[in-house]
């Protein structure tokens, strides 16, 4: 995950000629907050990092068959241009294998594929949003959000998730922020970095609340796979609202440089027919997915078997070690996972998160995100990666404890 500049309210700063000729949707505060410029000192310093934040699978020494890869995307049809603005649908197949392996159908002609989950985003929100619209988020969440939010020219309101021997949507909460101009509802399945799978009776009262208001369901589901108990099902046959579900490679095969993605359409026939027909105009307006990339998609997917068997054993093992070592310590614990690469930890709210990961960090060499990142509601919340080699997660996770 990369470090993303501090937030500030645009419309609180004075103006700045220097700024007058830029889109006010792009007026962000891209000055690096404290705990970015502290890691870059860090890194400059030659000490060793012990990185408990680490979201990149390809620099977590995983294995990847990189003579197949690399073969895939040599086609020579490459050579050719058959443009389709859903995807070409050799590739568009792979992906519907993908879910008949999940024990879903998905017709190839449902498919929309993308260059990214945040392009699927752009191409969702600019259907659904005029600006100043609003879609509802969860929080905790992970901040990308705003900032696609802000380049689309929509709004997000949160509502919150809320912690009782799991992780639960706080429905009534969800419900009063609905407004007039309220487009529908984003729920991430599972979430980051909760970890948590949105619950067969939560999505019978998001499909009610979203029918009852001509709203839709926004489904990202790229951590889908790492399901830490019984595999879980997905949204992408969800009918009783209309459903976007959204996925890729960069999390499912941990390929995130490749740039394949897609998102699913589901629900009510009529809603559905006239969403994809509207998608496909905004997808042949950019045709943003190379011919290699497309062409290499069955080969990319199925890499994700050995990769996936990797890093669940991985976070298997991390997750042991954590409790293994939050066994002796009373005063910290670890909130429940279901899946995805992120723990939470509970730790003493004796200051602010902040604080205490930016002593983490030039103290004790130990860097990791602190809950605010993530819209925690108070202090006291730290967030750990999973995927992180384990003689790094071991010493780092000591090193931590020891510290609070």
């Amino acid at each position: 995950m990369c470090i993303l500049p501090e937030q500030d309210d645009a419309l609180s700063r004075e103006p700045d000629i220097n700024h007058l000729m830029f889109a006010s949707r792009t007026n962000w505060n891209l000055k690096p907050n404290r705990l970015a410029e502290a890691l870059e000192q860090h890194k400059s310093s030659g000490r060793r990092l012990l990185d408990l934040s680490a979201s990149n699978p390809t620099e977590c020494g995983f294995k990847y068959d990189a003579p197949a890869i690399m073969r895939s995307l040599c086609a020579p049809a490459s050579l050719q241009y058959h443009p389709d603005p859903k995807g070409m649908k050799s590739a568009r197949l792979a992906v519907a294998a993908y879910y008949a392996e999940h024990g879903e159908r998905v017709s190839v002609d449902d498919l929309i594929l993308t260059a990214s989950t945040s392009e699927a985003y752009s191409f969702i929100f600019r259907l659904l949003c005029n600006p100043g619209d609003e879609l509802l988020i969860p929080t905790p969440g992970y901040p990308l959000f705003d900032f696609l939010a802000d380049v689309n020219d929509i709004k997000l309101v949160r509502y919150p998730l809320f912690y009782d021997h799991g992780w639960h949507i706080d429905m009534h909460a969800l419900e009063q922020a609905i407004t007039p101009r309220t487009r529908g509802i984003i729920v991430v399945h599972p979430n980051n970095p909760t970890g948590h799978f949105t619950k067969a009776e939560e999505i019978a009262q998001l499909n009610q609340t979203c029918s009852a208001n001509e709203m839709a369901i926004i489904a990202d589901e790229v951590f889908l796979d790492f399901s830490l108990d019984v595999p879980q099902k997905s949204f992408v046959a969800n009918t009783g609202a209309l459903t976007f579900t959204m996925s890729g490679i960069s999390k499912i095969s941990g390929l995130p440089q490749m740039k394949f993605a897609w998102l699913a359409v589901s629900g009510p026939e009529e809603a559905k027919r006239e969403a994809l027909a509207r998608l496909e105009m905004i997808a042949d307006t950019y045709l943003s997915l190379n011919a290699p990339i497309q062409l290499a998609a069955p080969v990319l997917l199925q890499q994700r078997k050995h990769f996936q068997q990797q890093l669940m054993a991985r976070v298997r093992a991390n997750l042991a070690v954590l409790d293994a070592q939050l066994a002796q310590k009373q005063h910290v614990s670890r909130l429940s996972v279901e899946g995805g690469w992120y723990a939470v930890l509970r730790v003493p709210a004796t200051r602010p998160d902040e604080e205490l990961a930016l002593e983490l960090l030039q103290t004790h060499d130990v860097y990791l995100h602190p809950g605010h990142y993530y819209d925690f509601p108070s202090d006291g919340y730290l967030v750990v990666s999973l995927i992180t080699p384990e003689p790094d997660f071991i010493e780092g996770v000591h090193r931590l404890l020891s510290a609070v």
